[in-house]
């Protein structure tokens, strides 16, 4: 049974490098706004997976997978649109070597500190991952640009406003005529 986690705990597992344990967890993700609107995330709570593997020194190696559905108006016709998103996460927090040492009594940096030789993750602080952030940012990432309740949706007539996706494939309308030209209408050629 998958428990509902938004941090977790990863010093407590007490892993030493090259070890890994997979967890089945329940994840709250909020709502996302796009557009004005408000496209809430089911189911309530989200079942993912996370993997953890420790890495030489004090890191880890972490995947996040889980499907969740994103609900709200589709952004062409304004029916409702539930899709499905997938998402595969990974995450490496590999902290660079122990700053306690990093200065010299001259003021220069200790030997192997380089700049740029940490590689953390903005979820871990310490030993703890913020999972409900992380989630929430993944699936961000996952969505599209437009939210659609199916693929070939044909959205609104710009004339009418009826629903393309309902009405005949025929539907038209007569073009109105510029008002600009509307002398020339009652020109005569006899």
């Amino acid at each position: 049974m998958a428990i509902r986690t938004d941090a977790f705990d990863l010093g407590g597992l007490h892993l030493t490098p090259g070890e890994g344990r997979r967890f089945d967890l329940d994840v709250a993700i909020e709502p996302f706004s796009l557009g004005g609107e408000r496209y809430p995330v089911g189911p309530k709570l989200v079942p993912a997976r996370l993997d953890v593997s420790r890495t030489i020194g004090r890191g880890y190696a972490l995947r996040l997978r889980f499907e969740a559905i994103v609900t709200g108006p589709c952004m062409r016709c304004l029916e409702q649109a539930a899709p499905v998103f997938s998402v595969d996460a990974r995450e490496v927090s590999q902290p660079g070597p122990d700053d306690s040492h990093a200065a010299s009594s001259s003021g220069s940096r200790a030997r192997g500190k380089r700049e740029g030789d940490e590689l953390t993750s903005p979820y871990v602080e310490g030993d703890e991952l913020d999972l409900h952030g992380w989630a929430r940012d993944a699936l961000a990432l996952a969505l599209p640009t437009k939210l659609l309740c199916r693929a070939d949706c044909a959205g609104l007539c710009a004339v009418c406003g009826a629903n393309l996706n309902l009405v005949e494939s025929d539907h038209a309308h007569e073009p109105e005529r510029d008002p600009r030209w509307a002398k020339l209408s009652e020109l005569r050629f006899e």
